[in-house]
């Protein structure tokens, strides 16, 4: 017998015993053995494995394509045998649960598709262009949707899909907490909600407590569930919002995408909302959650107001009594702890923020603490000398963390020492009142035009737009201390700025004026741009004068502004010479 003769005979002898191989790891798969499902659609998927790029154009990897070459046509062959598998099996929610995760509970995590449409603050009288972004949201009790505020801010369209559903439903919109990032979202089509089970809530986890983070990330299409433990449980900044909260420090990853999802431990109880991770070379795996306390907290305040009114103020910040001769020269015991609170004139600006305690002008506070007053005691919690008090056992927190707790409107007692008399007085808590807003809460901002002459209030977004995401070195020095330490005289203040000038020939000479505050108007002060807008209609004055910082000064005649505006606003495509909401 040949050679030749030989391998055919070997070749059909062996290849029966191949097939039937392949055949009998197919009907062990369908009876349930997991390891091998695992292993099998390990091998079944890496060669179609793809990553997302921008544009939504799907490619395969190098690493893929090389994948899809190895192997003989046995491996082929088992390939396609689990895929189809795995498409027409019924039993892949059990799967689910055996691996650790209710499908239940996946099945209340959706995935956001939102259009967003961002005002041209620079140039209000515009939008910018659109943009698209994807996150997560979840299910909670009375047929809400809860995400971050990041994730739906500026939307003009929302769309929420569910998990292993090809349709999408418009959502919308209910309320918006920018100071903790969430966002209350409802769907009124009823089909959407079949099927979906509610999420329960669970306590505040406890350090190196597992939790799980499930969500819609970058990187692919389904779901994704990442697992890590808690690292740290502090008032933490929030990116988004402009006071401190209670946040959530875990190991878990949290990519672009998977903000607004849920957070769990391990009896699959929501604990939190993933909304930031910390971007630093010296570190890895730090990302943030809000607590479900904060997220009730939200919540009750919707349902208590019918909308949302957002975090307390207490009315002042402190300095730390940690030196001994401090305390002794304001009549405090050594067992005694305490801080300073320095009362600063109704007309002055604060400029020595977290660390002396400073009482906002218009903080209902200010008619019941003075000057040289040390607070000992929050609603009856003794306050240490650093400014802390006891948490957890263990544990300390920053005092204001007991602030938090409440609503606005709500009263707070606090114990102080004055003048080596102890006392306790009474005051309500309310919203913080910022001089230069973090957030817009107008869908258009406001602006005014006179004679070319662009008027703004100054607000963040407005830095931002004008100086890019660096704008907090490269804004002026003045603008950004107003943000940073300033707070409102009255209820409707704001800092009124000349934007720019659209040139023209009344107001040659005067192009080079930009982002400069204005002060006052033909000698009265300027409250804000509605107070500006009636002093120009009022005026029986033949000029306009603008006095702004720096000692500039602009006069127009008004005739010729009445004259000449409407034919600028038509140069520059301006619809209307004002957009105002404010009252004086």
């Amino acid at each position: 017998m040949t050679e030749s003769e030989l391998s055919f005979i070997l070749v059909i002898l062996i290849f029966p015993t191949c097939c039937s191989d392949v055949r009998r790891k197919s009907r062990e798969r369908k009876s349930g053995n997991t390891d091998l499902d695992e292993e099998l659609l390990y091998h079944s998927s890496s060669p179609d494995q793809t990553s997302r790029i921008s544009g939504g154009v799907n490619r395969r990897s190098k690493m893929d394509r090389s994948h899809s070459k190895l192997g003989n046509s046995n491996l082929c062959l088992q390939d396609e045998v689990e895929v189809e598998d795995y498409m027409h099996d019924d039993n892949v929610k059990d799967v689910e649960m055996s691996a650790g995760f209710p499908a239940d509970v996946l099945d209340s995590v959706f995935k956001l598709y939102v259009t967003h449409c961002e005002p041209n603050y620079s140039l209000p009288w515009q939008k910018r262009r659109q943009t698209y972004s994807t996150s997560t949201a979840f299910a909670v009790g009375n047929r809400r949707i809860l995400t971050n505020a990041h994730c739906v801010e500026h939307s003009t369209v929302v769309k929420i899909k569910k998990r292993g559903s090809e349709k999408k439903y418009m959502a919308q919109v209910v309320s918006i907490g920018n100071d903790c990032d969430i966002a209350l979202l409802s769907v009124e089509d009823e089909s959407f909600w079949e099927g979906v089970e509610c999420l329960s809530s669970g306590r505040l986890p406890y350090l190196q407590e597992a939790v799980t983070v499930v969500g819609y990330p970058i990187g692919g299409e389904n779901i994704s569930v990442t697992a890590g433990v808690v690292s740290r449980v502090e008032l933490q900044q929030y990116s988004h919002g402009a006071i401190d909260l209670l946040g959530v420090q875990i190991d878990a990853a949290i990519n672009p995408g998977n903000s607004g999802g849920p957070a769990f431990n391990s009896r699959f109880e929501c604990v939190g909302i993933a909304f930031q991770s910390l971007l630093t070379t010296e570190a890895e795996n730090i990302g943030y959650i809000i607590p479900w306390l904060v997220v009730q907290h939200f919540l009750d305040d919707f349902d208590r107001n019918g909308y949302y009114t957002g975090f307390c103020y207490c009315g002042f910040e402190f300095q730390r009594m940690e030196n001994e001769y401090l305390r002794k020269s304001f009549h405090l015991s050594d067992e005694s702890g305490g801080v300073l609170i320095k009362r600063v004139g109704e007309h002055e600006i604060f400029f020595m923020k977290l660390i002396i305690a400073q009482i906002a002008p218009t903080s209902p506070c200010s008619k019941v603490l003075q000057k040289g007053d040390v607070i000992t005691h929050f609603d009856g919690v003794p306050i240490a000398n650093d400014g802390t008090v006891s948490y957890r056992g263990g544990e300390r927190i920053n005092f204001h963390y007991l602030i938090t707790l409440k609503f606005v409107g709500e009263s707070c007692t606090v114990r102080i020492v004055r003048n080596g008399n102890i006392m306790e007085v009474s005051y309500p808590l309310f919203e913080l009142p910022l001089l230069v807003p973090i957030h817009e809460k107008r869908p258009v901002p406001e602006y005014l035009t006179v004679a070319g002459l662009v008027f703004v209030a100054l607000s963040e977004p407005y830095l931002r737009s004008e100086y890019g995401e660096k704008w907090d070195f490269e804004a002026p020095v003045k603008l950004l201390d107003k943000l940073l330490y300033g707070y409102k005289r009255t209820a409707n203040e704001q800092v009124v700025i000349l934007s720019q000038v659209l040139n023209a020939r009344i107001n040659v000479g005067y192009e080079c004026l930009t982002n400069t505050e204005l002060l006052h108007f033909n000698g009265t002060r300027v409250e804000n741009l509605c107070h500006l807008a009636n002093l120009i209609d009022e005026t029986s004055e033949e000029f306009l004068r603008f006095d702004l910082e720096f000692d500039e000064v602009i006069v127009i005649e008004k005739q010729a502004a009445l004259e000449q505006s409407s034919q600028i606003l038509v140069q520059h495509g301006i619809p209307t010479p004002r957009s105002l909401s404010h009252s004086i």
